[in-house]
């Protein structure tokens, strides 16, 4: 496993595990406890999930059985936007998310969606940052204008930001911008939700039989190579197994740049500019 530093100084390891869409708790408590066996240090959740008391099971499992403790890991979770209304509102949000994983700090907190006050709510999570329930902050789909609007005005500036990224949507120009405050990108969808035809894309593929891995291991290792953090999903211990292992190998420039070359310059999951998209996640887990 390779890392990357953050502002903070702690070490986040580049390849981790999401636990998005897996709203079955005992499967999810499963994933996770087989995931921490596989070799993922780096687990991230969210309130808006609704598993975050599984993920807190199946790390407490791994940890008693010996896989790993809980200085090893890295977890991350999130602030959703009817948490954002006011500082007090996010800060009491990192306290029923400490709850629900039965665990004293987070290394990671986001807020989800740059939506309702989030201003207010960055305060709330700096509260929490100071007295020690998370090791760092940071923000998730927040676009360039806006993360540079924030970090203007912020005391302390985001560690990650979380957004989309893979080879359909590379958004080099975000990761420019996020480079120039020292903020570290982190990919949700690296596999672009299994969209495009990406675990047979001829592109990918091609590459991949140079060194022996899949379309899939490809399309992570750019993304990582990139500096990007990125955080795969899978409930099958065998994908879990091919996801994590692209460290022993190195994408040349020409190879880099033509899996660049497939960006589509939008994005085909969500639109963040359409006035629906706010209306729908004001209602989601309202």
């Amino acid at each position: 496993m390779e890392y990357v530093t953050l502002n903070t100084g702690a070490n986040m390891p580049l390849e981790g595990f999401g636990v998005f869409q897996i709203p079955d708790l005992k499967e999810c408590e499963e994933v996770v406890y087989n995931a921490i066996k596989t070799g993922y240090r780096l687990l991230d959740t969210a309130a808006a999930y609704g598993n975050e008391e599984a993920v807190g099971k199946g790390v407490d499992r791994a940890i008693a059985d010996g896989f790993t403790t809980r200085e090893e890991l890295f977890i991350t979770t999130k602030v959703w936007v009817t948490d954002m209304k006011s500082e007090e509102a996010a800060y009491e949000a990192v306290k029923t998310s400490l709850k629900k994983l039965n665990m004293d700090y987070v290394d990671l907190i986001l807020l989800h969606q740059p939506m309702s006050d989030y201003f207010a709510a960055y305060r709330g999570i700096t509260k929490a940052y100071k007295e020690g329930l998370t090791k760092a902050i940071g923000v998730a789909n927040f676009y360039p204008a806006i993360l540079a609007n924030l970090c203007k005005t912020v005391d302390v500036i985001p560690a990650v930001n979380q957004i989309e990224l893979h080879p359909y949507f590379a958004q080099e120009a975000a990761l420019e911008n996020m480079k120039a405050y020292g903020i570290v990108p982190q990919a949700w969808a690296p596999l672009a939700e299994g969209k495009h035809g990406i675990f047979t894309d001829p592109v990918l593929t091609e590459i991949g039989k140079k060194y022996h891995k899949s379309a899939a291991q490809v399309a992570l290792k750019w993304n990582a190579q990139r500096g990007v953090s990125i955080i795969p999903k899978s409930v099958h211990v065998e994908r879990m197994l091919e996801n994590i292992d692209i460290w022993d190998f190195e994408l040349t420039d020409e190879e880099m740049a033509q899996i660049t070359a497939m960006d589509l310059g939008h994005s085909e999951i969500v639109s963040h500019d359409d006035p629906a998209f706010v209306k729908y996640i004001f209602h989601l887990h309202s």
